[in-house]
Order: structure tokens, then C-alpha cells, then sequence
């Protein structure tokens, strides 16, 4: 019988998710020549309505310039499926003939892999291949985007402290994260000495208290002239609630699909330029919200990050044939390893930053912390120490 992989992408896209479908196509043509190879539009909604990509029929010089191009090549999707969408996805699959389904994205992502194989009786391969900018999957070190959004973080905020020491004031960065702060955390990983910014760091991890936010920065300014912030997005109150659920009046909130509130706009922003007015009136200030910005950067795709995507796409097509599972970075032996753990150890599960990797009592990282980043992100460029 001819092989026959359907593969997907799922979620937010990254800088290098394509380079997991090419790395999983082109392993599929060594290992099984003559599969087929099926690549469904905008995730399981293509299975579901047969609507897919032939990836067999692609030249290998095409498929290598997918894969060093950034978003996701076949389109996304947020669809959370339910059992009932998961029955339709199964029979889009028998119906495509598939003997393995290799699904591209996060926890989320793992979760709808593990309904799947439940639901399919053996018959199928499920593989959960990695993919978040977050960096929020348990059992893998990091993850496949990580470090080129990370590469866009750590390098606008060198600049943007270099920026105000020329003209001091105080300066917001807001950035992607709902439940893990190893984004934000990135924003420390290419600070020049201990004046430089970002000088306060808030991550979902660590309540947030606006009152405790502005005496926070008027100590800064007390010390450095100017204060350089890095928020994540999803930030939290003393009652667990995101800062934008806390802050913003109810008939303002949107929410998505799947009842989360939305993170991205511009509201979180205009707040956090409110609190600044009112707490420290007079002084320069300025909030941006780096949104999308950082997750899929032409100009920041690291190679690293790269090779390793490719590497968890081609490792996929190896857990094929061990009857499936959830792909994993691991760091073993100074190495980053591709290693084959269970569906169910990622499923819906969340990593966060681990407790030692804030400093306790401050809103800042811990060696820990430092000595992961300058793993993942080594410094790029040397710079001059400025007059001011």
C-alpha cells in the first residue's frame, strides 16, 4: 500500500515553521519513496474539507525555498477542535487515505494529536511536531521560533535603550506572551552592563500591580535618568486576572473563539500610557506594543533556530514509524536533541519561566535565567559604551 502523510500547521506562525514541513517532506521522500505527501490548508479545516496542497509533486528546489521563507506556508488556523470536529477530521483523513497525520504547533495543537489518536483506533499516525514563539511546551529545552522572535526582542531592545539615553525618559515594550514570559525575558538577554536596559522586567509568572509598576519606575528614574520596560502581554493581577481584563472597561474587551481575551490590540497599550500620565505626570513617555512584529521577521530568522526546525520536521517523520508521539527539543550532552515523548506529556500543558529565573523581589531575571539566554542567544554585536 502507498504511505500517504498528511501534514498541517497550526497556531501563530513563526519565522521557521516552514522549515519543519519541508524537513518532514523531505525525510518522507527518503524513507518512504513514493508516498504521498498532502499538505492541508489552514490546518485541520483543510482535512476536514479536503482541501489540500500536493507536496509530492513540488521540486526539492522548491520545497527549500518554502522553507526559508517565514509564516506558514499553508496557511493556519485557531480551531480548538471538539470530539465532533475531531470525527470529521478523521474521516477527511481515511478519506484522504492517510496512514500518518503530522500536525505542526503548540500545546494546542498536541491536544487535537492526542484526541485524534484516541478517537482513531491505530490505524493512523499522530506526530505533534514543535512550533511556538512562546517557548511554552513542556519536556523540550526550547522551541522552533523561539530564537529568531527572541533575536527581534533582545536586538529592539538594545536599541531602543541606546535611543533614550540620547533623549532620557520612559520607554514600554509590550510583548507577545499570554502565559509565559520567556519572550519578555529575551528582552535582557543582549543588555550591555547592568545600566542598560530593559530595567524592569513583568512577566505572567510574577503578579502585576499597576501602583507597584509606577513606584518601580520612578525609583529607575531616580537612578538611571531614564527607564527602559519590558511587559509581557499577559500579565496578571493579584486575582489572576490579565491586566487588560483588570484595566480595560468590559464593553472594550474582545475575546476570540475559544472565550480568550485578546492580547494583541492596542488596548493594554493605552492603559499602560494612562497609568504613566497619572503617576508620573510631565514625564517623557512612550508605550509600544511590538504585537506580531517579532514571531515571523524576514531580517531575523536565525539559522540555528532554522536548522533545528528542519531537524524536528525530519525527526517527525522518524516518530512516524514508531507509532507516533510529540516531538521534543532536548539539551543533552551541550546538544539540542530531537527526542520522541508521549502525546499526553504535552497536551494542553503550559511551560513557564521556572521560579529561579526571576530575581526574588525585583522585577528583573536571575543568572539562571542569563546563563539560558546566552545559550539560545549569543551576542551579535559589540557596541560602544555612550557618553551620556
Amino acid at each position: 500500500m502507498t504511505e500517504t502523510f498528511v501534514i498541517a500547521q497550526g497556531g501563530g506562525p513563526t519565522a521557521v515553521i516552514n522549515q519543519t514541513l519541508v524537513g518532514a517532506v523531505l525525510e518522507v521522500r527518503k524513507r518512504y519513496p513514493g508516498a504521498r505527501v498532502l499538505g492541508s490548508r489552514h490546518g485541520v479545516r483543510g482535512i476536514r474539507d479536503t482541501d489540500f496542497v500536493d507536496l509530492s509533486a513540488l521540486t526539492e528546489q522548491e520545497l527549500r525555498l518554502i522553507a526559508g521563507t517565514p509564516s506558514a506556508a499553508l496557511g493556519s488556523t485557531r480551531d480548538k477542535p471538539d470530539m465532533a470536529y475531531c470525527e470529521l477530521i478523521l474521516s477527511g483523513l481515511r478519506q484522504a487515505g492517510a496512514t500518518a497525520f503530522i500536525y505542526i504547533g503548540g500545546n494546542d495543537t498536541a491536544g487535537t494529536q492526542q484526541i485524534l489518536a484516541d478517537a482513531a483506533g491505530g490505524d493512523i499516525a499522530f506526530v505533534h511536531a514543535p512550533k511556538t514563539i512562546d517557548n511554552d511546551l513542556v519536556e523540550s529545552d526550547h522551541t522552533p521560533g523561539f530564537i529568531s522572535a527572541a533575536e527581534f526582542i533582545a536586538g529592539a531592545f538594545v536599541s531602543v535603550d541606546l535611543d533614550f539615553r540620547a533623549l532620557p525618559g520612559i520607554y514600554v515594550g509590550i510583548v507577545m506572551g499570554r502565559h509565559a514570559g520567556f519572550l519578555t525575558a529575551a528582552a535582557a538577554a543582549w543588555q550591555q552592563d547592568e545600566d542598560s536596559g530593559p530595567h524592569l522586567l513583568y512577566v505572567p509568572e510574577r503578579a502585576f500591580s499597576p501602583v507597584q509598576f509606577v513606584d518601580d519606575i520612578r525609583a529607575t528614574l531616580s537612578r538611571y535618568g531614564r527607564c527602559i520596560v519590558a511587559m509581557s502581554e499577559g500579565v496578571t493581577t493579584e486575582d489572576g486576572r490579565s491586566v487588560v481584563e483588570s484595566l480595560v472597561p468590559p464593553d472594550r474587551l474582545e475575546r476570540d473563539a475559544h472565550g480568550n481575551v485578546r492580547l494583541s490590540g492596542g488596548d493594554l497599550g493605552m492603559t499602560i500610557e494612562q497609568t504613566l500620565r497619572d503617576g508620573l505626570p510631565g514625564v517623557r513617555a512612550r508605550v509600544d506594543t511590538f504585537g506580531y512584529l517579532p514571531r515571523g521577521n524576514v531580517s531575523t530568522i536565525n539559522a540555528t533556530d532554522a536548522r533545528e526546525a528542519f531537524e524536528a520536521g525530519a525527526f517527525a517523520v522518524e516518530a512516524v514509524g514508531r507509532g507516533g508521539g510529540s516531538v521534543a527539543l532536548q539539551y543533552r550532552d551541550r546538544a539540542t536533541v530531537p527526542q520522541l515523548v508521549p502525546l499526553s506529556s504535552v497536551a494542553g500543558k503550559t511551560r513557564h519561566l521556572p521560579d529561579d529565573f526571576l530575581a526574588p523581589g525585583a522585577s528583573q531575571i536571575a543568572l539562571p535565567c542569563r546563563t539560558y539566554l546566552d545559550r539560545l542567544l549569543p551576542r551579535r554585536f559589540q557596541l560602544a559604551k555612550p557618553f551620556v
